[in-house]
């Protein structure tokens, strides 16, 4: 592929990674400047796009289709995006990046933005076997199901339950394989988790709790997955949310700190001021929460926007404190903070769903919405600063009006 910056004509701003923050990192920076050219270097087959949808709005909202996935990022930033292209290191001394190719690519300031890597179980390569990160995945896994075709899914986090949820509500037969004993038990106090977990048997959803997959087989047309138990399950395919871990190799090897990511300062800049980390890489001092990283959606937006907005002159730092969420059928939930079970809990009910504090020392460090329409910023003046008894909190979080 003929390269359209070489390193004697560098990229004002070059950014490495395909995802939601190089989109919004693009948008940032042209709100500022209207000029600077702008290089995205992804890996993946697909310009920039809104990754929840491929485990949400795809499979459950008729009205929200595939045209509706992409940010439009080379239409409205002017960014030149360089698909399927893989970075193998990065030169500080020289302001370059070296392509597997081995053309060689010039930056005056350099975004970190490769993201995460989906755990895998051992087994052969097989397209009916997918480890689920990227719009490529949700492609074979839509022409995968339906037909009450038989889909194992692996892991009861995030990704996992969305997609068992939005698997069986189209015409799916789905078993969902997760260690926990009660799905959900690792964030959700019992009483939660519970109600959770009946919301997947309910729809028809078979549980196989207690259990982890260690490897799968190919069987004619049929795939196997062996648990480790020994047990084992036959389907027509599986379907793999492990969780991630992030890629954070490039920065490792060209001498950035990496501790549980990549270290930057509040305005998202390494030690490197010609280099900035955001999103899921990124060991950020959030002001709420502390020394952070997040692998979730809120946190790619923002700390996208933010740090374009910084890498083209913004003196404004990174000040938002980021929520997760999930919906799962008829439950909605939001949370901020750390959600550990294992730590005192107070659990308020408000209107037909429940708020969670999570306590340590008697201090709220992470809340729970379950069913409930509450201002976030509410949530974070709690997280700030908290009452000094804890039996202050009932009611302190009321639903929004409508």
């Amino acid at each position: 592929m003929q390269r359209t910056q070489q390193a004697n004509h560098p990229y004002d701003y070059l950014i490495i990674g395909g995802g939601m923050v190089a989109g919004y990192a693009a948008k940032g920076i042209r709100e500022l400047d209207k000029i600077g050219t702008i290089g995205i270097l992804s890996a993946d087959v697909d310009a920039p796009y809104t990754r929840p949808a491929l485990t949400k709005k795809l499979w459950t909202d008729d009205e929200f289709t595939e045209d509706q996935v992409s940010l439009n990022t080379e239409d409205e930033t002017g960014a030149v995006i360089e698909l399927e292209t893989v970075v193998t290191a990065i030169n500080r001394d020289m302001h370059t990046v070296h392509l597997e190719d081995g053309t060689i690519i010039g930056y005056n300031k350099l975004l970190l933005a490769t993201g995460s890597e989906p755990a895998k179980i051992d087994g052969p390569e097989d397209d009916r076997a997918i480890f689920f990160r990227n719009w490529t995945d949700y492609r074979r896994l839509r022409e995968l199901s339906g037909h009450n075709r038989h889909i194992l899914v692996v892991g009861g986090g995030y990704i996992g339950a969305e997609l068992a949820a939005g698997l069986v509500q189209n015409e799916t037969r789905v078993t969902l394989i997760y260690p926990d004993e009660v799905l959900g038990s690792k964030q959700f106090p019992e009483e939660i988790a519970k109600e959770y977990e009946a919301a997947f048997r309910k729809v028809g959803v078979t549980l196989v709790n207690g259990k982890r997959a260690t490897s799968y087989r190919k069987e004619d047309d049929k795939l196997t997955l062996t648990l480790d138990d020994g047990s084992e399950l036959e389907a027509d395919a599986i379907v793999s949310g492990l969780g991630v871990s992030p890629r954070v190799s490039l920065a490792k090897e060209s001498g950035l700190t990496v501790e549980d990511g990549v270290v930057v300062d509040e305005y998202l800049r390494t030690e490197d001021p010609d280099i900035y980390a955001a999103g899921d890489i990124a060991a950020y001092p959030d002001k709420i929460l502390g020394k952070n990283r997040i692998e979730h959606v809120d946190h790619a937006r923002n700390s996208g926007e933010a740090v374009g907005k910084a890498m083209a002159g913004a003196d404004e730092p990174y000040t938002h404190t980021p929520y997760f969420y999930s919906v799962v059928f008829d439950i909605s939930w939001k949370a901020i903070g750390t959600l550990d079970p294992e730590l005192d809990t107070l659990i308020n009910k408000v209107g037909d769903g429940k708020v969670v504090y999570y306590l340590k020392d008697d201090k709220p460090v992470g809340i729970l919405l379950w069913n409930v329409e509450a201002d976030l910023d509410d949530v974070r003046n709690i997280l700030s600063d908290p009452p000094s008894d804890s039996n202050a909190l009932k009611g302190a979080i009321r639903e929004k009006e409508e």
